[in-house]
């Protein structure tokens, strides 16, 4: 198995934000998509929005090779090579879209899931050509953010594994492996570890939510622009991680409850921007704001490290 991009058809299911994300990331590699939203209202948004993200990537002239369908029905399944699932999370929702998938894609397809947190084991449970099924998960936003993790299932075909990454570096991505199929994968493992040591400590009165986030930007979180944590510990030396960790290692938390900042909020409501109040409050305007913000700020990320992603044919 080996995809070539300019011989790529692939499908998305879902066209929300993620969906629409992943299939302009597909299509800046040259892959021909589909995009399969069932809801009338946000496939109407389709094509301006993939119009204005794909100007904005510098790749208009591929904006012919997105399209758009309603259903499943409408697909021409003869020629599509790769399908990645991008719809709510769910476990009973996968499961049964992938039953039809496996009904609906040739053999030889790739079925990818891109769920942030199910185990694709789980996600592929009971059916009959699991060799197939991969985990393909994006970071929001995907056609920003450089990281796609590609995760084994239990049964997953290693040559399922390697055509993937080297198509997903053929769009400009970083493709990274994680050869067990765990709860959370690589990155979210990561993030949950450091977000339950940071919340426990608001909780413990150590210090404010505001100063959580400020340490991180603005101190160790700066450096990893420039160098992972592995990177980052033969520049400072092992001696002193292995010095350090012995002292703070025994006090960090390990609690498999939710922090009560976190787990009061979301009892009473408060989820973040979608309610209007999570850490902290927002307006429509304030939203609007931080959302510029946030992307401006990915956006000149991105340059910095541009020299170390793949280069796009």
């Amino acid at each position: 198995m080996l995809f070539t991009p300019a011989e790529t058809k692939v499908v998305i299911v879902g066209g929300g934000t993620m969906g629409a994300d992943v299939a302009a990331v597909c299509a800046r590699g040259g892959c021909a998509v589909q995009v399969v939203e069932p809801t009338t209202e946000r496939r109407a948004l389709l094509p301006d929005y993939f119009s204005n993200t794909m100007t904005e990537l510098g790749y208009e002239n591929r904006i012919h090779l997105l399209s758009v369908a309603g259903s499943l029905e409408e697909v021409d399944w003869s020629d599509i090579d790769l399908v990645i699932e991008c719809v709510p999370e769910r476990l009973d929702i996968k499961q049964e879209l992938f039953a039809k998938l496996e009904k609906y894609a040739k053999p030889e397809a790739v079925l990818a899931s891109n769920s942030t947190s199910f185990p694709i084991s789980e996600i592929a449970e009971g059916l009959k050509t699991r060799a197939r099924m991969i985990g393909l998960h994006f970071f929001m936003p995907a056609h920003l953010v450089p990281c796609v993790e590609v995760v084994y299932g239990e049964k997953t075909s290693p040559m399922v594994g390697e055509s993937l990454s080297r198509l997903m570096t053929a769009c400009g991505m970083v493709p990274v492996i994680v050869k067990k199929d765990l709860p959370g994968f690589l990155a979210n493992r990561l993030q949950h570890a450091l977000s339950r040591e940071a919340f426990s400590m608001v909780d413990e009165g150590v210090c404010s939510l505001e100063d959580i986030d400020k340490a991180v930007r603005f101190g160790f979180g700066f450096r990893y622009i420039a160098a992972g944590p592995a990177m980052q510990r033969d520049h400072a030396g092992l001696e002193i991680h292995a010095a350090g960790g012995t002292k703070i290692y025994p006090t960090l938390n390990n609690s498999p409850n939710i922090a009560k900042c976190v787990s009061e909020r979301v009892a009473s409501g408060k989820f973040g921007m979608k309610t209007g109040e999570g850490f902290f409050l927002w307006t429509a305007e304030t939203i609007k704001a931080e959302r510029k913000r946030y992307q401006e700020a990915l956006r000149a990320g991105l340059k910095i490290i541009q020299k170390d992603l793949p280069k796009i044919n």
